[in-house]
């Protein structure tokens, strides 16, 4: 790099949502600041991660902000909605001319239900503020990252529990946070498998479907928050997707076939990542071996992967 040029690297994990509840209204009428907008719901963070790489060069004194924006190498500028929200919304911080080049990299599939959006939302904040020097306090840009997934309707609380870190309950929707954390065993493991992606908008635009959420994540939530504890958490996350049928709804039957073969075995459980065509699997690390092949059934139509439970917060990696 020049000396007109800085670049910085975040790294975010990836986060899986078992169940959650749409707050966008208070006694039936909608709620207007997007800032209170969210979710009441319950998930973790996963060891694999987001990687944002932010790189800003200095521009002739003539010449506009410029930006553009790749997502696992791909040019998608104003369509990777949240990181454009993002940079527009710190450009009247930035006093001079630069171009502003983000580079989301992610190790789960993106849209399929391992909040990439969020983790892109966060590294693109927690980069900026870094390579610009804005000075935004650690609470500010979680803010601004959950008013970029609401506005763009990306998502609802995973900025949230991407925050909150491991395991645990958002209480409350949309920012600050209300987050409480639930302990986890030792020696988890977390399998995952994709069938593909889902639009998240597409799920919260639908009234029918999102009534049926609310109505599911309401009752999760209350049966979770009575007894805190991972198996709560994975039998409210089953109940949440029979309740709310979605998987008959979205003709979901491969994912259904996996998830009924899985909890078939003897594991904590397994469900579906909210929202995406996509299944996790909590085992012990003794039974990883007999979930991989339960997934592997399933190949060629699905991508598996092994991670575990983390609690990571937003890194900022070292200069080399």
């Amino acid at each position: 790099m020049t000396e007109n040029s800085r670049s910085v690297i975040i790294e975010v994990p990836h986060r899986i949502s078992g169940f959650f509840e749409i707050v966008d209204e208070i006694d039936g009428i909608k709620i207007i600041n997007p800032e209170y907008i969210g979710s009441r719901g319950a998930g973790f963070n996963l060891s694999a991660i987001g990687r944002t790489e932010i790189n800003i060069k200095a521009l002739g004194k003539d010449e506009e902000i410029s930006s553009n924006i790749y997502i696992n190498d791909e040019e998608l500028n104003e369509k990777a909605e949240t990181t454009h929200f993002i940079i527009e919304f710190i450009k009247s911080y930035v006093k001079i001319p630069i171009s502003i080049e983000v580079y989301h990299k992610f190790e789960l599939p993106v849209g399929c239900g391992y909040g990439a959006s969020g983790s892109g939302a966060l590294g693109a904040i927690f980069g900026l503020n870094n390579i610009l020097n804005l000075n935004l306090s650690y609470r500010e840009r979680g803010r601004i990252a959950h008013i970029a997934e609401v506005i763009n309707r990306t998502g609802l609380g995973t900025v949230c529990g991407l925050l909150g870190g491991g395991l645990g309950v958002l209480k409350e929707p949309g920012y600050p946070c209300v987050y409480e954390s639930i302990p986890v065993p030792k020696n988890l493991r977390i399998i995952c498998g994709s069938f593909g992606m889902i639009h998240t908008k597409s799920i919260l635009n639908s009234p029918h479907l999102s009534l049926k959420i609310k109505e599911a994540g309401r009752k999760a939530l209350k049966i979770l928050l009575n007894a805190p504890n991972i198996k709560t958490f994975i039998n409210v996350s089953i109940e949440f997707v029979k309740e709310t049928n979605i998987l008959n709804i979205l003709s979901l039957s491969k994912t259904q076939e996996l998830i009924e073969n899985l909890n078939k075995l003897n594991i904590y459980g397994a469900s579906m990542n909210q929202l995406g065509r996509s299944v996790y699997a909590i085992c012990k690390k003794s039974e990883e071996k007999k979930v991989i092949e339960t997934f592997d059934a399933f190949k060629p139509e699905i991508s598996i992967y092994s991670s575990t439970i983390n609690k990571i917060s937003p890194k900022i990696l070292p200069k080399k």
